[in-house]
């Protein structure tokens, strides 16, 4: 294999690591434990800290085996540069650590994930103006924008609602206003979707979920799709405008948050993603099937009020979803009608588990309001359109007829 032909999505994930040489003829990029790196010349050592030639200083800062699922998630996303974090929170805390400075303007989607909503309301509160909105029409984000704005922040789809973003009029209006454009692509995952064909600048993922996909590793990455101008960016120190301006903004983000923030992945972690990621497409494919299937069965039933999920005709946003991705994603969210207590109702499931991941080979549910929206209080939770009733299911890879059966059996009570 050479880097010369171009590969299919899973043949090149099954074959990045062997793209450089490997002890042992390992298939693997092997665990490398080791928290620093010497070197015989005391020169070369100067020369890789001082960014002269490729090198590894220091665990915190980079590793072997996260280097290769660096790699990996790399080429997924068609990027210019990936860089690994601890979490996915870590990879989007990430942005606003190395990126942001007081007084600066962000627009954020209003639908986003619980974490993900407090961390902007913690960046808010550092002297950062964080402004809220209905990112399904790119006119909102359009009317939010300021002479201070430095990004834009969106979910492709959106937890729990599923909501989708208007994903590629948003790029083109930060192209136009040279405004840093950054994409959570988690919930779509690099095989179903690509945020650099709408013009994303960063696109996060959050590796514990469909591309790690076994819950067994916590991950999370940010990728430099090489399309925004960073030399237009005013918040880039000098000592990072010594290498060549394309590579200004990776540069700042890896040394501020691996170096100073210590949001580093560990290469145990990064192994597991590593191996994980081999089988997304697979995964991805028969989750989407059964999450579509089971969003038809829920929406066809009685007992249920509402069935959100961007594969249903009936979602606000199927056409623009039908557009922009290869399938639907394995996430969907449904309301029970009054009467049905959502509790005794997951307690009933004997496949679904309640539990707060997404994107695992089993299938999860969890009360959304009661648990991860808890925090928000009934207010925010009502402006964002979740119910006190609402269930989030992250789809798995069980056999279908099973999955729809149990969902049944659980409503008949």
């Amino acid at each position: 294999m050479t880097d010369t032909k171009k590969y299919g999505f899973t043949t090149s994930i099954l074959h990045s690591d062997r793209q450089k040489p490997i002890e042992h003829g390992s298939l693997h990029k092997p665990i490398h434990t080791s928290v620093t790196f010497g070197y015989g010349d005391a020169r070369q050592l100067a020369e890789v800290f001082q960014g002269k030639q490729p090198g590894y200083r220091y665990g915190r800062q980079g590793n072997p085996t996260v280097s290769a699922l660096e790699d990996k998630v790399n080429r997924m996303e068609q990027g210019m540069a990936t860089i690994c974090f601890a979490t996915g929170m870590a990879a989007i805390g990430a942005v606003a650590q190395a990126l942001l400075r007081e007084g600066d303007h962000v627009v954020s989607s209003a639908f986003l994930f619980g974490n993900t909503n407090s961390l902007w309301q913690t960046v808010g509160g550092q002297g950062v103006e964080v402004s809220m909105v209905d990112a399904t029409d790119v006119r909102n984000i359009e009317a939010a924008i300021t002479p201070k704005t430095r990004l834009v922040f969106v979910e492709t789809i959106a937890n729990p609602r599923t909501q989708v973003a208007d994903l590629k009029r948003i790029g083109q209006l930060c192209r136009d206003r040279g405004i840093l454009y950054v994409v959570d692509n988690t919930m779509t995952s690099p095989y179903l979707f690509r945020p650099q064909t709408v013009g994303a600048s960063l696109v996060v993922n959050a590796l514990t979920k469909s591309i790690g996909g076994h819950g067994n590793a916590l991950g999370g990455s940010l990728t430099d799709t090489g399309l925004f101008d960073w030399t237009k960016f005013p918040n880039i120190f000098d000592t990072y405008k010594r290498f060549a301006p394309g590579q200004w903004g990776m540069a700042q983000i890896r040394a501020k948050s691996l170096r100073d923030f210590g949001a580093s992945l560990g290469p145990e972690a990064a192994h597991h993603i590593a191996v994980g990621a081999e089988t997304m497409a697979l995964r991805m494919e028969r989750e989407c099937a059964n999450a579509l299937a089971l969003a038809r069965m829920l929406e066809a039933d009685e007992r249920v009020a509402a069935v959100y999920y961007p594969g249903l005709p009936s979602h606000p946003q199927h056409k623009l979803a039908t557009e922009l991705f290869g399938a639907y994603g394995s996430l969907l969210s449904f309301e029970l009608k009054d009467g049905i207590d959502c509790f005794d109702y997951l307690n009933r499931l004997k496949l679904g588990i309640p539990a707060s991941n997404l994107g695992d080979t089993r299938t999860l549910v969890i009360p959304v309001a009661h648990t991860i929206f808890y925090e928000m209080g009934p207010e925010r939770r009502a402006s964002m359109g979740i119910a006190e009733s609402l269930i989030r299911v992250s789809v798995g890879i069980e056999d279908t007829a099973d999955l729809i059966e149990d969902f049944q059996q659980a409503l008949a009570g």
